[in-house]
């Protein structure tokens, strides 16, 4: 006879299958959406390839549109995770900007969220407000880049700025190459020196105008 399950497991047990049903929900969603686009799309056939019920997709995301954008948030953040890296005041700002961008530049890298990336693009020709909702979640996601240089200024390492402003025009330096020729013009992700070319040049723009003359090295 099996052991009777601890509160514990059987509080557990339910949590870790409504996961592991939202993890295919996204799944299956990111196919759909890579190969018919969002239109084509629908949460039935989500459903049927995920192999939950129609109920269960709606049960996780309420509307199509929620579902599209957590999709393609979930793939921008499985590369990107580390981008929440914690300000160093022992280490150099050089250093600690290179391994945060070159972390961002590998996460736009990522197939996947580059062809996701397209559709939510060519949606938001024709529906703005659905590109409005994307476009601050995955700002949401950004939000590691101006924690670090709040902490930065708060350590007298940098010039009287805007965070926010200061964050966007690094991380701005580095999509105009790694991003935005990819997603709209089809070019192929940078290759390794391409990438770190185009991190050590924003970063050094970066560091020149904002970073305290003894920090800019």
């Amino acid at each position: 006879m099996n052991a009777p399950q601890t509160p514990a497991a059987q509080a557990n047990a339910p949590r870790r299958l409504t996961d592991r049903k939202r993890l295919a929900i996204l799944a299956a969603a990111a196919e759909q959406f890579r190969s018919l686009g969002f239109d084509a799309s629908s949460m039935d056939k989500i459903a049927a390839n995920a192999g939950v019920s129609k109920r269960t997709v709606y049960n996780h995301f309420p509307s199509k549109d929620e579902l599209f954008a957590e999709t393609l948030v979930q793939l921008f953040e499985r590369s990107a995770a580390a981008l929440d890296l914690a300000y160093r005041s022992d280490a150099s700002l050089r250093v600690q900007l290179t391994e945060l961008m070159t972390i961002k530049v590998r996460a736009m890298a990522d197939q996947d969220f580059l062809d996701l990336a397209r559709v939510a693009i060519a949606e938001g020709m024709h529906a703005p407000e659905r590109a409005r909702a994307i476009v601050a979640r995955l700002g949401e996601r950004e939000e590691g880049v101006t924690r670090w240089i709040r902490a930065a200024l708060a350590d007298g390492k940098l010039k009287e700025c805007d965070p926010v402003f200061a964050a966007t025009l690094l991380q701005g330096q580095v999509k105009a190459m790694a991003f935005w020729p990819q997603v709209t013009m089809g070019m192929p992700p940078l290759a390794p020196e391409g990438q770190a070319a185009v991190v050590d040049a924003a970063v050094s723009m970066f560091l020149s105008y904002f970073a305290q003359a003894k920090h800019a090295a």
